[in-house]
């Protein structure tokens, strides 16, 4: 497959090739600081790609050396707003919260700077796969805010509510190590310069899985956080009975009887 390129707006391009979606953060002058460009373009670009049939697993990065995303542009101008103009702004846009709407798989790969809503983005992906460089703070306390894009209700499921507040409360930076130590990722990559070509192999072992059945794991995990366990057992029995008798199982299995490469129509 060859790969195409679509771009969003100044901030947000789209790639595809080989059953893989790439949203990339085109902002490397800033470290992909966060504006309005992003705000829009990310959950336009991760549309635009959970409907795309030839793409089955998603990739969020960020262009430049320096880093995935230093956070929200400081430097961005807006308005002078009351409390509830900003509480109506932002609920208007949980751009971040998109993440939770995609069916597919979404992996972050995270390098360098990775610090406030940047951090956010990357804890509501499916995956967080981490440079040796990285570097990875929610320093929100000392600006007198809080993490506003999901840190305070996201970081605690991730990590536990000490590690939690903990990095909140300070503010302090977690390097690749500890952040691999503590599930703040899930991988580190063997050096910064195989970083991406990493990322890319672990999203074409996804892709070359049956896409229903790998869309379903997601469901049934993602749905584990909000359901007691009992209700959790019967969605995942539900889920499997209806990829039990899918075409993909079927295939599976052929595929293994006769030695051979199975092939997913994804259905």
């Amino acid at each position: 497959m060859s790969t195409e390129v679509k771009i969003i707006n100044p901030a947000v391009t789209v790639k595809k090739g080989e059953g893989i979606g790439w949203v990339i953060l085109t902002r490397p002058e800033q470290i992909n600081a966060i504006n309005d460009d992003i705000r829009y373009g990310v959950p336009e670009a991760l549309s635009l790609l959970d409907l795309d049939s030839e793409i089955s697993v998603i990739v969020i990065r960020g262009e430049g050396p320096r880093g995935f995303c230093a956070g929200a542009d400081i430097k961005e101008k807006r308005p002078i707003e009351t409390s509830i103009e900003i509480r109506q702004r932002m609920g208007a846009n949980r751009w971040i919260e998109s993440i939770d709407r995609i069916n597919k798989p979404v992996i972050a790969a995270v390098h360098g700077y990775c610090m406030g809503g940047g951090l956010e983005l990357a804890l509501a992906c499916d995956i967080r796969f981490a440079s040796p460089d990285i570097v990875m703070s929610l320093p929100e306390t000392a600006l007198g805010l809080i993490p506003g894009g999901g840190g305070t209700q996201r970081l605690p499921r991730v990590v536990g509510q000490a590690r939690a507040m903990d990095m909140m409360l300070t503010g302090r930076r977690v390097k690749a190590d500890e952040a691999n130590t503590i599930g703040l990722v899930t991988r580190v990559a063997s050096s910064n310069e195989t970083h991406i070509k990493e990322v890319a192999e672990l999203a074409g072992v996804i892709a070359k899985r049956p896409p229903v059945a790998t869309n379903y794991v997601k469901r049934a995990v993602k749905a584990s956080g909000d359901m007691d366990l009992i209700k959790g057992f019967e969605l995942e029995l539900d889920l499997f009975a209806i990829l039990k008798l899918s075409e993909d199982a079927k295939e599976a299995a052929q595929a293994f009887k006769e030695k051979r490469v199975p092939n997913f129509k994804g259905y």
